[in-house]
């Protein structure tokens, strides 16, 4: 499977409430609820895997929903404190519809990997050196970022290798940031937006196989917290493969906080994965 070859979730609105779904994760994912009613959204979204086979439902709604949606079933997998305009939590949810969805794949090497990124001591980022460009990116970049984006995933929760993907996300609501080294781009990362519930997600980190171990990522994440403190954000988190040391390590040691595990919740560099989820006030 690559990424070309999936066709990419899509993003819609239903009774109200603002839902990402799709064959690729094979989920439902309630991104917003709105003015949507749990009680009554559960039925239709029930409905919607049943249609489409989907055999995961995993919601991110403000924590004071969370007594409606344990009586419907979901199990709290995680939690961002002061999740919206700085203030109300964020719980993340997940109900499985077939038992192996729920069974984690080695959840001993993934409590292992939480315990090592723990253990890690926040340091200061390092900086750029001569050699080294990092910097916001613009329209005209977008030719080099989709080729990048498609080398290093196999597959992606969304069409990052496309470039109209690029260009409409990046002229509504994502800031694209990029390391080059000689006038070459090496790595890449975004941060997406929510201006209205003022926090962020630090996300779509990657780096050419060839130019790893550099710190690229944690660099681009510094400087990712700069601006995003500049434009008013509040909150910042990831979602971070649950089986990946470098990235969780990365959040750890910028000050993040493990907020959860999301058991066999996306579809990233070719299988659906478990998801850490990493959080920080900013």
């Amino acid at each position: 499977m690559n990424l070309q070859a999936c066709q990419p979730d899509r993003v819609e609105s239903l009774g109200g409430a603002q839902i990402q779904h799709g064959p690729y994760n094979r989920r439902v994912y309630l991104m917003k609820l709105g003015q949507a009613s749990p009680t009554e959204l559960l039925p239709r979204l029930l409905g919607l895997c049943e249609r489409r086979s989907y055999t995961k439902i995993f919601a991110k709604v403000p924590a004071r929903h969370e007594p409606a949606f344990r009586e419907l079933g979901f199990r709290i997998e995680g939690r961002v404190p002061r999740f919206y305009r700085g203030h109300e939590d964020a719980m993340f949810a997940g109900l499985y519809l077939i038992p192996t969805r729920r069974q984690a794949r080695e959840p001993e090497r993934i409590r292992q990997i939480r315990g090592l990124a723990e253990s890690k001591r926040p340091l200061p980022a390092p900086q750029p050196t001569g050699e080294l460009v990092l910097r916001r990116c613009l329209p005209g970049d977008i030719a080099e970022m989709a080729p990048l984006y498609r080398q290093v995933f196999a597959t992606y929760p969304f069409p990052i290798s496309d470039p109209a993907f690029l260009a409409e996300t990046m002229a509504s609501h994502v800031i694209y940031f990029g390391v080059w080294k000689d006038d070459e781009l090496v790595a890449l990362s975004s941060a997406e937006t929510d201006r209205q519930a003022r926090n962020v997600e630090m996300t779509d980190f990657a780096t050419l196989p060839e130019h790893r171990g550099n710190g690229y990522a944690r660099m681009l994440l510094a400087r990712m917290e700069t601006t995003m403190r500049q434009e008013g954000m509040l909150t910042a988190y990831t979602i971070a493969r649950a089986l990946s040391p470098g990235m969780n390590i990365t959040f750890a040691r910028q000050g993040y906080y493990y907020g959860g595990c999301l058991v066999n919740n996306t579809n990233i560099c070719g299988t659906i994965e478990s998801m850490n989820i990493w959080h920080r006030h900013l």
